[in-house]
C-alpha cells in the first residue's frame, strides 16, 4: 500500500513540476503574455526635452499572440504606442489603435519611420549613452520592464496627425 502512495505522490510531484515549467517558460494557456516576450536591440533617440521615441524588436516565444496596449516610464509623463502612416503630404505619426500585436513565435520591429514607443513630455534630458527604463503592459494586464540605450539619431522627423504636437 505504501508503494502505491509513493507512486501517487511522485506522479503528483511530476505533474506540478511540469505545470510550473510550462508557466515559467511563457507557454501554456495560463502563462502571461509578458512572460513569453523579450525586447532586444533596443535604443531611444536622444532629446533634451519634449518627446522622443524608443525602438527595438519584441520577440514572442509563446504559443499565443501577445498584444502590447500601453507603456509608462519615469522619464516621461506619458508613453504612447505610435505608428507612422504615409500619404501625399508626407509621413504622419499617430497613436496605434489596438496596440502592437506580436504573433506567437514571431517578432514585432519598432523602427524609425514605423511603429515605435513615444515618450511624451520628458521629465529629464536623455543623453547619448544613458539608459531609459520603461514598462510595457499587455492586454492580459501583465507587464514587461524594458531598457533602451539612448543614442544620437538625426532621422525620424515625422509629424503628428493634424491638431497634434510635432515630433521633436
Amino acid at each position: 500500500m505504501s508503494g502505491n502512495r509513493n507512486r501517487f505522490a511522485l506522479t503528483v510531484l511530476a505533474a506540478a513540476i511540469s505545470l510550473t515549467a510550462c508557466t515559467s517558460s511563457g507557454s501554456g494557456p495560463d502563462a502571461s503574455m509578458a512572460s513569453a516576450v523579450t525586447f532586444d536591440e533596443s535604443w531611444a533617440r536622444a532629446a533634451d526635452s519634449g518627446m522622443t521615441a524608443v525602438f527595438g524588436t519584441f520577440t514572442n516565444g509563446g504559443d499565443r499572440d501577445a498584444v502590447i496596449v500601453s507603456g509608462e516610464s519615469a522619464a516621461a509623463n506619458r508613453v504612447e504606442l505610435h505608428e507612422v502612416t504615409h500619404n501625399s503630404g508626407g509621413a504622419m505619426m499617430r497613436p496605434k489603435d489596438g496596440g502592437f500585436s506580436v504573433a506567437a513565435g514571431g517578432t514585432k520591429d519598432l523602427l524609425p519611420g514605423g511603429d515605435h514607443l513615444m515618450l511624451i513630455d520628458l521629465t529629464q534630458p536623455l543623453q547619448p549613452g544613458d539608459d531609459v527604463a520603461l514598462t510595457v503592459t499587455f492586454a492580459d494586464g501583465s507587464a514587461l520592464p524594458i531598457t533602451a540605450q539612448v543614442r544620437d539619431f538625426a532621422g525620424g522627423d515625422e509629424e503628428y496627425a493634424p491638431g497634434a504636437h510635432h515630433h521633436g
